[in-house]
């Protein structure tokens, strides 16, 4: 009965921390993008849990919007926990994997949009500067993918909900091709400046580009395969058990905690260093380059996501092992029990 309830209290801490943020950047959406109060201002309004009162009181229906939307996340915080003690045979191993494959889509979504929109965007750029995006789009069109909001909204977004099916179609991705992309690129700014002497700020752009989302985006699928360098010396030759407590205590201490200060720093505010540049399509400042400057702050987003979703799997997987009687040699690693699934 003891590891039951452990198992059934760690499995709904880990639900109600994945939901808990997805609704984190819901309700960054809801209040930044779509202009709604939010549980914060709420809680402001009546001076709850030490926040300072506001100077103008929230109207009614601010207030009610407000109301809904704290009713609306308490629910699927309490769904969390409710559907775990629904699927009570589930063990954390089965949620470990459940989590990690969640953690490996957003990935793959990731890639599919870098992909896309950095191709899209690079041609776009390539035809504006030379001349040539009038004749094939006229002057109107061509006026308006010169603004960013406009070519953010209209073909950047687009490419990004059309990467959601990619990623759901295709189950694999390999970061060998984005780090093929970045080689490629770069190989290509070296041929035309010191051969032809040509090169345009886009250029330089789409290396940054991909290079910044293969730096941050493989973090999690290292994590997965065990790929992350551990600077120690007593590791290495601990017990399987003991592996299992000084990876939950990082996990759960360090890992975890990280993320959401990423999170809440970056998006906890206006003008913060993810939402700022995301509100106002950031564009950098060199001339006719390419407009995804705004959408690498994103990558912070996608960082630090995949990574929280897959540090609870690799804590419900270790905390599974230290509430396991038998003998742990015995039991497949973190990496064979993911990979296993994978093939199956």
């Amino acid at each position: 009965m003891h590891r039951i309830n452990i198992g059934l209290t760690t499995r709904a801490l880990a639900y109600m921390m994945v939901s808990g943020v997805f609704l984190y950047l819901i309700n960054n959406y809801l209040v930044f993008w779509q202009e709604l109060p939010g549980i914060f201002e709420l809680f402001s309004h009546y001076g709850y849990f030490g926040f300072e009162q506001p100077n103008t009181p929230l109207e009614s229906h601010r207030i009610t919007q407000g109301w809904i939307q704290f009713s609306v996340y308490v629910f699927i915080l309490a769904l969390s926990v409710l559907y775990t003690f629904k699927t009570q045979s589930r063990s954390m191993r089965d949620d470990s994997v459940r989590f990690s494959r969640l953690a490996a889509y957003i990935i793959r979504f990731s890639f599919w949009w870098v992909f896309l929109v950095g191709f899209a965007d690079m041609i776009i750029s390539f035809l504006r500067v030379e001349g040539f995006l009038e004749f094939w789009v006229g002057e109107t069109l061509t006026q308006q993918l010169g603004r960013p909001i406009f070519r953010g909204t209209y073909v950047h977004y687009p490419l990004i909900i059309l990467s959601l099916f990619i990623a759901a179609r295709f189950k694999t991705v390999s970061f060998s091709w984005l780090t093929l992309m970045v080689v490629f690129s770069e190989f290509l700014i070296v041929v035309t400046r010191f051969v032809f002497s040509y090169e345009q700020a886009y250029m330089g752009d789409v290396v940054r580009f991909w290079y910044a989302a293969l730096f941050l985006f493989a973090s999690a699928s290292t994590l997965v395969e065990e790929g992350h360098v551990r600077v120690d010396v007593l590791y290495a030759g601990f017990s399987r058990r003991k592996k299992a407590w000084f990876d939950s205590i990082g996990c759960a201490l360090f890992g975890i905690p990280l993320c959401w200060v990423i999170l809440m720093q970056g998006m906890g505010g206006r003008g913060n260093s993810i939402n700022s540049p995301l509100l106002s399509f950031e564009v950098s400042q060199s001339g006719y380059g390419m407009y995804v400057k705004y959408l690498m702050a994103a990558f912070l987003i996608v960082y630090a996501v995949s990574m929280l979703v897959q540090f609870v799997s690799y804590l419900l997987f270790n905390i599974s092992q230290l509430s396991d009687s038998k003998k742990l040699d015995d039991q497949p690693s973190y990496k064979e029990l993911v990979n296993a699934e994978k093939v199956g």
